[in-house]
């Protein structure tokens, strides 16, 4: 890709974070930005992360451990933000930085299970559905306090905050509506874990809305690499 293009894309999606926060009363430092490389070559990671982006997130464990083989993680904090299966957890456990998308106790033990072989704590996230739609992954809202009790019994996970992905649509009411919902799951769970840091929701087409509605972390791809040929 032409690297020029990255940088105009990457700059301006800085530039406009920041006048988002400046119009909302955020403090830019506060967000963490995930830049979201699914499908986009290891050389335009290397190009980006020389613009000062360390934290990247990938959908599918064979393209975050692919990359990761090529790259390593100096200077880069990888995140897995797609669906995880319990049997793959095994080939990312020893150097994913977080996890967003833990939606069961099950897998919860599987990353504690492979954590402990590495002599690590895996830090995650709690997917959340609040938009209620099948086809995707998440605890219900009304089941996260007790998910988040029962993951916080072991050992070698440690709950970092919330992950939700908003409802694909054009209606801003119900985007927002999704995003509140989390922020004031997350408002009531950060009274009982003191390790709560991240409240990940927003994407390209609706990042304004989450800082508008308090997320603290961003996942953003097409925003800055273009927008992807799945085709290929």
């Amino acid at each position: 890709m032409d690297k020029q293009y990255l940088k105009e894309n990457y700059e301006a999606l800085i530039k406009d974070i920041k006048l988002t926060c400046e119009k909302t009363g955020r403090d830019f430092s506060e967000l963490t930005l995930i830049a979201v490389s699914k499908t986009f070559p290891a050389e335009d990671i290397v190009f980006v992360n020389g613009l000062g982006q360390i934290q990247f997130g990938e959908n599918k464990v064979q393209e975050l451990k692919s990359k990761f083989d090529i790259l390593g993680n100096t200077g880069i904090n990888w995140h897995l933000i797609g669906h995880l299966q319990t049997n793959k957890v095994k080939y990312i456990s020893d150097f994913v930085y977080l996890i967003h998308s833990v939606d069961s106790l099950k897998l919860a033990e599987v990353i504690d299970e492979q954590a402990k072989r590495h002599n690590r704590i895996i830090d995650i996230l709690i997917q959340v559905n609040t938009s209620n739609e099948d086809q995707k992954s998440g605890v219900e809202p009304r089941d996260v306090k007790d998910l988040c009790a029962e993951i916080n019994k072991l050992d070698n996970v440690c709950i970092k905050g919330l992950m939700t992905i908003g409802m694909f649509t054009d209606d801003e009411i119900i985007i927002r509506e999704n995003f509140k919902t989390l922020k004031n799951i997350y408002d009531e769970l950060m009274k009982e874990y003191n390790t709560f840091q991240y409240l990940s929701m927003g994407m390209t087409s609706d990042y304004r809305i989450a800082i508008e509605e308090g997320a603290n972390m961003l996942r953003i791809g097409s925003a800055i690499f273009g927008y992807r040929n799945y085709s290929e």
